[in-house]
């Protein structure tokens, strides 16, 4: 079952952002924004996302220093 959201406080600027987004996307702002929302839930937050790369990290039992690291990242520019 669809429900409604209401969002209150949107800067005038943001709205003008959006909505000009939505316009590229021959959507209207509520097409848009629906899209928008169900892109942004389908992903996981930030917070639970580091959480299961520490996991892992932790799990593989290996580290890997800054310096190798950068060791690696310049090792083709030599």
């Amino acid at each position: 079952m669809a429900v409604q959201i209401t969002i209150r406080g949107v800067p005038e600027e943001v709205r003008d952002v959006l909505a000009a987004r939505a316009a590229l996307k021959r959507q209207s702002m509520q097409e848009y924004l629906r899209g928008e929302l169900m892109r942004l839930a389908s992903r996981p937050s930030l917070d639970s996302w580091l959480d299961e790369v520490r996991r892992r990290k932790d799990a593989a039992g290996t580290s890997v220093t800054a310096s190798m690291i950068l060791d690696a990242r310049d090792a083709d520019r030599r």
